[in-house]
This record gives C-alpha cells, sequence and structure tokens, in this order.
C-alpha cells in the first residue's frame, strides 16, 4: 500500500492549475479601425480641453480690462471734480480779495458814518516810555 500512496501522491499534493483563458483574437482589420478612432477621440478631447482654456484665459483678459476702465472711469471723475472745486476756491479766494479791498473797506466805513481822520491833527503817543 505504500507503493501505491507513493504513487498517488505526488497528484494530490499539487493544485490543479487552472485552466487558461482563451483569449478572443480579434481580426487584424477590426483592431486596425478601432487604433484610429480612438486616437481620433484623443485628439478631439485634447482639442477640447485646450479650447476652455483659451476661453477661461480670454475671459480673465476681459475682466481685468473692464476693472481696468472701471477704475479709469473713476479716476476721470474724480479729476472733474477736483478741477470744478479748484474752480471754486479761485473765485472765493477772488471774491474775498475783492471784500478786502481799500476801495469797499471805505463804502463800508461811510455807510456807516465814519469819516476819515485829516492827517493834520493826528497825533502818535509813545506808549513804551513813561
Amino acid at each position: 500500500m505504500s507503493a501505491a500512496a507513493d504513487w498517488f501522491a505526488p497528484a494530490v499534493a499539487e493544485p490543479i492549475p487552472a485552466p487558461r483563458r482563451q483569449r478572443a483574437r480579434e481580426r487584424p482589420a477590426a483592431r486596425q479601425a478601432r487604433a484610429p478612432r480612438r486616437r481620433a477621440q484623443r485628439r478631439v478631447r485634447g482639442h477640447v480641453v485646450w479650447m476652455i482654456a483659451f476661453a477661461l484665459l480670454l475671459t480673465g483678459v476681459v475682466a481685468v480690462n473692464v476693472a481696468v476702465l472701471r477704475a479709469h472711469m473713476a479716476v476721470t471723475h474724480l479729476e472733474n471734480e477736483q478741477a470744478q472745486l479748484q474752480a471754486r476756491n479761485e473765485t472765493l479766494a477772488s471774491e474775498l480779495s475783492a471784500a478786502n479791498s481799500a476801495p469797499q473797506v471805505e463804502l463800508a466805513a461811510h455807510k456807516l458814518g465814519l469819516v476819515e481822520a485829516p492827517q493834520s491833527d493826528t497825533t502818535y503817543l509813545d506808549l513804551g516810555r513813561p
């Protein structure tokens, strides 16, 4: 019995190999027809990605240009307002200067009943000495 057990032992100890899957072999014509389609699909996908990237880039450029235009308009508005305020300040300074002129002061004094003192009646006091 020992010889019979030895004869069957290797067959029992080794696992049975799994059956190999047979790959369904495509015909060469079908394989060749599928390869260009895959390449074309990859190419189209690449073009779409680049088009989206350029669209985003152009959108960013337009957004920056709009922001610069708005800033320029704000600066122009402030410059116009500054010019108007400077013109108004010059007008007010001119009116103040005219109001403080000697003829205007004399006219206002005469309206109040004041008269100019004659120079011959004018005396000076020195308050610094006793």
